[in-house]
């Protein structure tokens, strides 16, 4: 994986997850119907700043305690009529009950919200998958040769070579494609009368479901995803005299707390550091002179079109390439402001796009030169939980060397790792528990390194009103995007 035994070990902890007991039937397993959260010691008011604590207790459908942990859960606290929202840490006490202790951030009232997105028993079936070799994911690639007119063309099954057999086809059977720097092979099953040279278009292809029959109910969507009764109290929090205390200007090197931030009235307010909120014209001044390479999927592209939509004068380039596959390009010639996007490299389920234009991040960066005016950006999360972890350890420490070697030639750039961000999607295939692991990997790995900016926008995605979904709503796209230029321009 590049990595050493001993970091290898420190990311297992990091990611570390409660066994559950193995069961036979499905009211053994957790209930949302059954399981409940309670406000301790809850009082009259509270002020601005303190926190309340919430238990949250686990029982299966037969009303009986858990007896161990492990169950996914999610929390937050918000008010509908402020639109103000706040993120909950879940810590398991690995014995069917939970707590969070939430920040009080907003005067006015606050009520919480606890939803069960999977019970242990699927999480123990999801990391089982995770883990293993089979190829819930499979891809297409697209052979072509000879003239327009009369030109050959060929479809087959493609997929990633790795894990402990070193290859998801056995013998003979494929063309090999081999990336030099960073050693990733991808496989094809060889085309009946194309030659391996003539691959041209990927694309994403059919998902296989693995589980059986008893698996498949406790995956039921009665089961997954629902939140779960409990104290609907309306929390009465004062305003606090004393004052919160000053929050420094962004720059790398700054951790997030949790909470990272809370919203109201729509808008981010960052623990993190003093974010503020950008005008059109305030985000081209920000940009002068500055080249931004947004690399990852479609969630660095939706700031790619937010910026599109938003910089006065910015317009796109016509790269001859599809607008949701990219590579992108927009600039402002008054201003001297380019800005691209790239998707990264394959495992990739993107609609059918040029093989060449598909570049792992750690080899883009290591074209970038760098220095004062260059503003790098990558997020590589979603397309990744299809795949063993080890694969994606292996990809990071890629693209963690790329980086410290750019921060080395030129540490003036700017560099930002954006978080994962919840997806709403709760089966097998990208389950937000595969997201949240991944980015605790990211973090992991990420956390010794100098200069780098981490933004967190799982926090973010996971306690707003708006619906979950794989690329976030326009209004929290518009605070991420505020949130990254706060640490372009701190002044």
């Amino acid at each position: 994986m590049g990595i050493s035994d001993e970091e290898w070990d420190r990311l297992q902890r990091a990611i570390d997850w409660p066994i559950p007991d193995q069961i036979t039937h499905l009211n053994q397993s957790t209930s949302p119907v059954h399981s409940s959260f309670s406000i301790v010691g809850l009082n009259e008011s509270y002020k601005v700043g303190e926190k309340i604590s919430v238990t949250i207790t686990a029982r299966d459908h037969n009303k009986n305690l858990k007896r161990y942990g492990g169950d996914f859960f999610q929390a937050k606290l918000f008010n509908a009529k402020l639109k103000a929202s706040v993120y909950g840490e879940v810590v398991d006490h690995r014995n069917g009950t939970y707590s969070v202790a939430f920040l009080l951030p907003w005067e006015g009232q606050a009520q919480v919200f606890v939803r069960l997105e999977h019970s242990s028993e699927v999480v123990q079936i999801i990391k089982k998958y995770r883990d293993s070799s089979f190829p819930r994911s499979h891809y297409l690639g697209y052979f072509e040769s000879g003239p327009s007119k009369s030109r050959i063309r060929e479809a087959v099954e493609c997929n990633l070579k790795w894990g402990e057999d070193g290859s998801w086809r056995k013998g003979n059977c494929c063309c090999e494609y081999k990336d030099i720097k960073t050693g990733t092979v991808w496989q094809c099953i060889r085309p009946k009368t194309l030659s391996c040279d003539k691959l041209v278009y990927h694309s994403h292809g059919p998902l296989e479901n693995p589980l059986n029959l008893f698996e498949q109910q406790l995956f039921s969507k009665k089961l997954t995803n629902v939140a779960i009764s409990g104290d609907k109290k309306s929390i009465n929090v004062l305003p606090n005299t004393a004052g919160t205390g000053t929050v420094e200007k962004c720059r790398s090197g700054l951790t997030a707390p949790v909470p990272a931030g809370f919203y109201m009235k729509d808008v981010w307010k960052s623990f993190v550091c003093n974010t503020r909120q950008f005008s059109p014209a305030q985000m081209g001044n920000c940009l002068k002179n500055k080249i931004v390479y947004l690399l990852g999927d479609s969630t660095t592209r939706q700031w790619f079109e937010y910026f599109e939509e938003k910089v006065p004068g910015i317009k796109r380039m016509d790269l001859h390439t599809h607008p949701a596959g990219g590579p992108l390009m927009a600039v402002d010639l008054k201003n001297s402001i380019i800005i691209h996007w790239r998707p990264h490299g394959v495992p990739l389920r993107f609609r059918k796009t040029f093989i060449t234009d598909l570049h792992y991040i750690s080899n883009d960066i290591d074209e970038i030169a760098g220095g004062s005016h260059a503003v790098v950006v990558f997020t590589y999360c979603a397309h990744l939980v299809f795949q063993p972890i080890t694969f994606y350890v292996f990809q990071v420490a890629k693209i963690r060397q790329s980086v410290v070697a750019l921060l080395s030639r030129a540490p003036d750039t700017t560099v930002v790792i954006k978080s994962g961000n919840t997806a709403g999607i709760k089966d097998i295939f990208q389950s937000d528990w595969h997201m949240m692991q991944l980015d605790t990997v990211m973090r992991e790995m990420f956390r010794d390194i100098d200069g780098v900016i981490f933004l967190d926008v799982w926090q973010m995605t996971s306690c707003h009103y708006l619906p979950e979904h794989i690329h976030p709503g326009p209004v929290i796209i518009a605070n991420e995007v505020d949130m990254f230029l706060s640490y372009v321009c701190p002044s």
